[in-house]
């Protein structure tokens, strides 16, 4: 492990079960909002690179920063299977960085 320092991984290549995942992408649209029984808000948020596009899933108040079009790099986040659809998550201590 180097840090999260590697180079990010294609959309294509993103496969459930995969953790520690650094994927850079561009925000095409933000679902709408759906509040969990604690009171978390959670959007679901349809993002491509030029491999591809995934459905990322964003809790609380990074979900409400992010706009289509923006340029995003996730560190640490993991792909699993939701509703039939892969779907990348923020794992622990990963988090969503804005970068243009």
């Amino acid at each position: 492990m180097n840090g999260g320092t590697d180079p990010p991984l294609f959309i294509k290549d993103i496969k459930p079960g995969l953790k520690n995942l650094n994927v850079v992408f561009i925000v095409l649209e933000i679902g709408r909002v759906t509040k969990t029984k604690d009171g978390h808000e959670v959007r679901s948020c349809k993002v491509a690179d030029k491999t591809g596009s995934i459905t990322i899933s964003v809790w609380d108040e990074i979900g409400g920063l992010i706009q289509p079009g923006d340029i995003i790099r996730l560190t640490r986040g993991y792909a699993s299977m939701w509703k039939g659809c892969l779907t990348l998550y923020t794992g622990r201590g990963g988090e969503l960085q804005k970068i243009g």
